[in-house]
């Protein structure tokens, strides 16, 4: 048993307390290091690509989209085009070893964009979804869809469109939670609801 004479020594000790310190900063430096390195510029490319892909798909016309079988007739913006609201998820891009998003040539990933109208809720509103390549070395960036055609199957299109490692990712995973929530909120903003 610790007596209160042994205790209140070893706290009054400096020398103790001083290492404790020290420890404890070392190794706190030590994650804010680990923490900051190597992939500190990823996610922030990551997230630079999510932006531009929403910003693309938002200020495109829905016909760039090259969905078939949609027919927007939407109350057309000051712009003369329906406003869409969109939201992205990233699988990857190539080259997957680039740290800067101009460098960035080919992103692949998912979409879910909601056609516009003022009033009309999200549950009813056009919508133009599916897994979306992105071609980043052109201005602006060209969009190109995965769709079944007469002759070739959609699951047999997308492994043709996407690399085997992205096709695997397209076929199970869409929007995140947090994606969809937000993509939601600005849909209903823009509606007016």
């Amino acid at each position: 048993m610790i007596s209160r004479r042994s205790f209140s020594s070893w706290y009054r000790n400096r020398h103790v307390w001083v290492a404790v310190i020290l420890l404890a900063t070392s190794a706190g430096a030590a994650v804010a290091l680990n923490s900051a390195g190597a992939e500190a510029e990823p996610a922030d490319l990551q997230a630079q690509i999510v932006t531009r892909m929403r910003t693309t798909l938002e200020e495109s016309n829905p016909e760039q989209h090259q969905h078939a079988g949609h027919n927007v007739q939407q109350e057309a913006t000051e712009k003369g085009r329906p406003a869409m609201v969109c939201g992205v998820r990233v699988y990857g891009y190539e080259p997957a070893q680039v740290t800067a998003l101009a460098d960035v040539q080919t992103v692949y990933g998912f979409h879910l964009c909601g056609v516009v109208e003022q009033m009309r809720p999200w549950d009813v509103a056009v919508k133009l979804a599916g897994p979306v390549i992105m071609n980043m070395s052109t201005e602006p960036p060209g969009i190109q869809v995965v769709e079944a055609t007469a002759d070739v199957k959609y699951v047999d299109r997308l492994r043709e469109m996407f690399p085997d490692k992205y096709a695997q990712l397209a076929l199970k995973e869409a929007l995140v939670d947090s994606e969809m929530a937000d993509m939601r909120r600005r849909y209903d903003a823009a509606a007016g609801l």
